[in-house]
């Protein structure tokens, strides 16, 4: 088991609410038709695959997937929308778990990366995902990145969120680069649920590293799921590693 928090049956309850606003058709379909692109015709095995946020449409695209989730209450949510023929999952994490089968595409979104909470655990995700992909498959991670350019010194906190249900702000650890994301939401009967997950974040070039202890080569980086050019202003990005042919 790695060191991942796993999300109980309360959480999962109310995740597709939680998300609602990123499972819309009009912002799914950037990540949806880059995805299917990458699969090139092939299948693919999404790590950390939740309740189906993208699995879903992705496999209604023509695409074959699978998954690998630790949370057995996701599974079980993933469960009411689609059959164990149409989408298959493995419960395990996804830095060790083995699926059968062969895969062009393995993808890790929504910062999902970041719940392996040591450096060796994220290092054995690449060389999962590179078990698990074909010559010349690829490995796609969407991951933020970490705005510590926000945090004058002796801050340790940045907001990402403050609107009039929700308030989310990140803590960050410099030196062990942990960090927690607080969430303040404001329930309808005027209560409010608080929620803290814990995470490590990582540079674009530590997962570059990382990828080639896997034997993973950079293809693609761009800064969102449309291929806008990443930058130095970018807060996101969207990584495509590719595993070599070989002759």
């Amino acid at each position: 088991m790695t060191s991942s928090e796993v999300w109980d049956a309360d959480a999962a309850a109310t995740y597709d609410e939680d998300v609602a606003d990123l499972a819309t058709v009009v912002v799914l379909a950037p990540t949806i038709d880059l995805l299917e692109e990458l699969a090139a015709s092939g299948a693919a095995l999404e790590f950390a695959i939740g309740t189906g946020r993208v699995a879903i449409p992705l496999h209604q695209r023509g695409v074959a997937v699978s998954g690998i989730e630790l949370s057995q209450p996701m599974i079980d949510v993933l469960r009411t929308k689609v059959r164990p023929d149409e989408i298959p999952v493995v419960r395990g994490d996804m830095a060790t778990t083995l699926v059968d089968g062969d895969f062009s595409l393995v993808y890790l979104v929504f910062n999902t990366i970041s719940n392996l909470r040591t450096q060796a655990e994220q290092v054995e995700c690449f060389r999962n995902a590179a078990r698990h992909l074909t010559s010349g498959g690829r490995f796609v991670i969407e991951l933020w990145v970490p705005p510590l350019r926000s945090m004058p010194p002796g801050q340790n906190a940045v907001p990402f969120d403050v609107s009039d249900g929700h308030l989310g702000f990140d803590t960050y650890d410099v030196v062990t680069q942990e960090c927690a994301s607080h969430h303040y939401t404001r329930r309808s009967d005027g209560s409010v649920r608080y929620d803290v997950g814990h995470f490590r974040y990582a540079w674009p070039a530590e997962l570059d590293l990382m990828a080639q202890l896997a034997g993973l080569e950079l293809e693609h980086r761009f800064a969102d799921w449309d291929k806008s050019p990443f930058t130095s202003e970018s807060k996101s990005h969207i990584s495509v590693y590719r595993k070599p042919t070989h002759p």
